[in-house]
């Protein structure tokens, strides 16, 4: 610093040069402000959810039913050993086939022949996806009604129903009149495809929220939208379709105070913007996209007690589906060991994994 006043030939140049040394001073003082301002600053925008006050717990029997987002995180639910049930019908993935759903669930309906068809040596229902489909109608029905068995008996002791819409549009079936929740490529001349209203898909929830609150006083339910962009109408008829199941939700919510919104669509659209967030198809959310709202359910519907105990039953998960290259090898078989112990041991300090491992 005195070496920079020393070489200053005239009181001139001195008091320019203190001007330069201060203004020097002035920009590293800006430039580190501003690098620091970056640094603390995320490259992204973040959807802000509440905690939620009504959280999942392991003692909850949930039911997730709709579009194939429903699966997603019904699949990690299960992983982490919560007590689950998914699509007991298959995927389903507008509002009308859901609620047929959960009307058939309450009802513990049992299917007979004269509630199935047969199509290209395949026997189908209107109400299941073609997971079902069996070229024998006796082992269809078996299935069928085997599987609604079981759901209509877990639905009896739900405490929250997951519901994820993925479109507005319908296919209703020409000669009943009734919508279908798959089609099971029957030529198009079968039905009839519009587009449900928000005060359509109102009303028929809201007498569904009433019945189910009436008989379940306990029972709660998370909507979401699917990020599952429908791409055959457009980008605006899809927009317009999700805009629908939007303004519905929010409707419900105002009515009732036991519905909840999960916002899956906003988190994939809003903060996963990037491609490398969605599969090969450009349409479906990546692996990596749905551990990340993974990660944001859990952080809103999930205490610090539970997130305590999952933490440590997803490494059990992850032990149990571990492939080794060598299963006969003695590192192996000590592994196997150790696990059975670790297995025995959760149990006991978590008696509630006794039925589900």
């Amino acid at each position: 610093m005195q070496d920079f006043f020393y070489y200053c030939s005239s009181p001139i140049e001195w008091k320019e040069r203190g001007y330069l040394l201060r203004y020097f001073f002035y920009f590293c003082e800006k430039k580190t402000a501003k690098c620091n301002e970056y640094m603390g600053t995320e490259f992204r925008t973040i959807c802000s959810i509440e905690k939620s006050m009504k959280g999942l717990t392991y003692t909850d029997q949930i039911l997730s039913l709709g579009s194939c987002f429903a699966e997603h995180i019904g699949n990690k639910l299960d992983t982490a050993f919560f007590q689950v049930d998914i699509n007991p019908f298959g995927v389903l993935y507008n509002p009308v086939s859901i609620l047929n759903s959960i009307a058939l669930l309450v009802e513990g309906k049992q299917f007979t022949e004269a509630d199935i068809f047969e199509y290209h040596s395949l026997w189908h229902s209107f109400s299941h996806s073609n997971l079902f489909s069996d070229r024998s109608p006796e082992i269809f029905l078996n299935k069928i009604n085997s599987r609604l068995n079981k759901a209509t008996e877990l639905f009896q002791k739900t405490g929250f129903l997951l519901i994820t819409f993925g479109t507005a549009w319908v296919f209703e079936e020409r000669k009943s009149g009734s919508v279908v929740s798959n089609c099971h490529k029957l030529p198009s001349t079968f039905f009839t495809r519009r587009r449900l209203s928000v005060e359509e898909i109102v009303q028929d929830y809201t007498e569904m929220i009433s019945k189910l609150q009436s008989l379940f006083p306990t029972l709660y339910f998370i909507f979401s939208v699917s990020p599952i962009r429908h791409w055959k109408d457009g980008a605006h008829e899809n927009n317009l379709s999700k805009s629908i199941l939007h303004l519905a939700i929010d409707q419900l919510q105002k009515q009732f105070s036991n519905v909840l919104y999960f916002p899956a669509y906003e988190i994939q659209l809003d903060e996963l913007r990037d491609y490398r967030f969605y599969a090969s198809d450009m349409f479906h959310p990546s692996d990596v996209a749905v551990d990340y709202i993974w990660q944001r359910f859990s952080e809103t519907y999930f205490d610090s007690s539970t997130l305590k105990i999952m933490n440590e039953l997803m490494q059990l998960s992850s032990d149990l589906t571990h492939r080794p290259l060598h299963p006969e090898s003695e590192a192996f078989l000590k592994f196997q060991t150790q696990l059975e112990q670790k297995i025995v041991s959760l149990k006991n300090k978590y008696p509630f994994l006794i039925d589900r491992i």
